[in-house]
This record gives structure tokens, sequence and C-alpha cells, in this order.
């Protein structure tokens, strides 16, 4: 979720925009890492607020999993995102820069380095960054929403557990992200594993359309004409806000995401996106549906932030450029 070479800076010494580049790949690799420890405890209080129940309101949330899990259930099912989620970012944020980069070379045999960005090429690229987080995201997601929503309060009379929540007693589901991986496949087939990849597909598409292109646009706006490139504080606030804007819109299929990935630990409720939509409308009212907007809006701030930040960074010391001003 720079120079040329980066999502949104202003043009310094790199390679011709034509040319594949590996090195957006392990930016994105440390910037995935970093998102990954700054934002999930927050991740984890809003797929409890989207999928559980007994949650009324985020502060509520908060102090009830610190009450019964300690701060450590803040941190529930991060080994597997930190692992997973890390090679996730650098192939999207790969995908996206060198994508951008093939088409602004189409669209222009010979673009200067400084050349400025064209909304067409972010807009397409972020959509092939968006499909291409799908096929590898969705497996990931749905074994860090299981692994965190096992021991949310459920309603036993409704869904009719009693009898399986007696044999199960207090023993959680998976006993770990492999266990969860080996239990979903033996129990559902793999495509158990992209449950809800579809609703996932209808939030990152648009989702990194408005996560890379505030980006893009802010950095730049952000940055004075001076500058080469952006400062580390331009990309902290540019990339922040970009975060705060996606995750913030996203979070109506966000919310259809989670019950769906969510949906198996202990039953099957919903047959698919519009059924999941159509019972949660019927239930809980439109209000369900922007459930965790707070916290998706605050998560996304720090998380996004750390992510850019890594990403600039690490592609700046990996390619030697320097932020310098023009004299």
């Amino acid at each position: 979720m720079g120079t040329d070479p980066a999502p949104g800076t202003r043009g310094s010494a790199a390679p011709a925009m034509g040319n594949f580049q590996p090195e957006d790949f392990v930016a994105g690799w440390i910037g995935g890492a970093a998102s990954v420890i700054v934002g999930h405890p927050l991740d984890t209080v809003k797929a409890r607020l989207q999928a559980g129940t007994g949650y009324g309101s985020t502060l509520s949330c908060i102090r009830t999993v610190y009450r019964r899990e300690s701060v450590f259930g803040f941190f529930k099912g991060m080994a597997f995102p930190l692992a997973s989620i890390a090679v996730y970012n650098s192939v999207v944020f790969g995908v996206f820069s060198n994508t951008q980069r093939f088409l602004s070379h189409h669209r222009c045999q010979e673009p200067e380095a400084g050349s400025p960005r064209v909304l067409s090429d972010l807009l397409l690229a972020s959509m092939v960054a968006g499909v291409v987080s799908v096929g590898l995201g969705a497996p990931v997601d749905l074994i860090k929403i299981r692994l965190q929503m096992q021991t949310q309060p459920f309603r036993e009379a409704n869904l009719g557990l009693k009898n399986r929540v007696a044999a199960l007693g207090e023993q959680p589901a998976y006993q770990g992200p492999v266990h969860c991986i080996i239990t979903i496949v033996r129990t559902e087939g793999l495509a158990g594993l992209y449950r809800g990849a579809s609703a996932m597909l209808l939030r990152d598409v648009p989702g990194y359309c408005l996560y890379f292109i505030p980006y893009v646009f802010l950095s730049d706006w952000i940055t004075p004409e001076a500058h080469t490139g952006p400062s580390p504080c331009a990309v902290w606030l540019a990339g922040g806000m970009a975060g705060a804007i996606s995750w913030g819109t996203a979070t109506p299929m966000d919310v259809v995401k989670s019950r769906l990935q969510a949906d198996g630990v202990y039953v099957n409720k919903y047959k698919g996106v519009l059924d999941c939509i159509s019972q949660s409308y019927q239930k809980e009212g439109l209000k369900v549906f922007f459930r965790g907007i707070t916290v998706n809006a605050v998560r996304g701030f720090p998380m996004s932030a750390a992510m850019f930040l890594g990403y600039e960074l690490s592609l700046q010391a990996i390619r030697g450029d320097h932020v310098a001003t023009s004299p």
C-alpha cells in the first residue's frame, strides 16, 4: 500500500523507466514487515468488532480483549502475517511500481526522469496490484482472521452450538497457523483457503486505487520544488493519509470479507458475498457495514505510514539515493 522507481516521488538518479527493477520487491518486503508490527494490535480489534459479538464499541473491545487475554491478545495471530504479509506487500509494491513504470514507458518511449505521473497509469497499475494482492493475500488474511476470532465471544443459542461447544470445551479451534491451514484444507479443501476472496477483490481493487494514487499526489504536493525527493516526514504524512483514506472507504466491503472469512470457525452461516450482505443488513441494519470504520482509519494511518516509510528509506538505501535540494 520517490524517485522515479518509488510509488510517488520526484525523479532522481534511477534505472531506465522501462526496465524491471527487483529492488522494489525488496523494499516492499521491508515496508510490509514494518506495517505488520505497527498495525496488528488495532487489526485484531477491527476483526473482533466486525465479525465478533459482545463488543459495544472500540474502547469496549479493547478493554474486553485486554481483560480476558492480556496484552498478548492484541498480537494473536501475528506470527503468520509477519512472515507472509511482508512477502505479500513485496509483491504488491513491486507489481505496482513496475507496472506503472512499464505503462509510462509504453506511453512515452523516452520519458524524462522527473516527468509528471499520469492518472490513468497510476489507476491501472493500482488495479493490477489489487488483483494480484487477492491471489496472494486471501489465504494470509483468512488464517489471520481465523486465529484472531477463535476466542471471541459467540452466542450458543443463536448458532445452535451447545453440543459442539461442550465438546470443544475451552480448547481453541486452531493450535497455530500451520494447524489452521491443515484443518481448513482437510475440512474445506484448497478452495477453503480462498473463502471471502470475491469480497476481498471488491475491497482491494478500488482500495489500492485510493491507496497509491493519494500517496503519489500528496507526497509530490508536500515535497518542496527545491527537493529531488520527499523527506521522511513527507513520506510518513503522505503514507499515513493515504492509508486512512483507503482503509476508511474500504470498510463496508472489509466487514463483508471479515465475516465471510471468520465464518466456518464453528459454523457456516453465509453462502456468499450477497448472502452475507443480505443477512448482515437484515439483522443489524446499514450501520453494520461501517462497523470498525474508526479503528480502520486510525489503524490505517500509522500502518501505512510505516509501510511507505520503510519502503522509501530501504529503496533509497538499496539504490544509494539521497534526498537533496537543488542548488
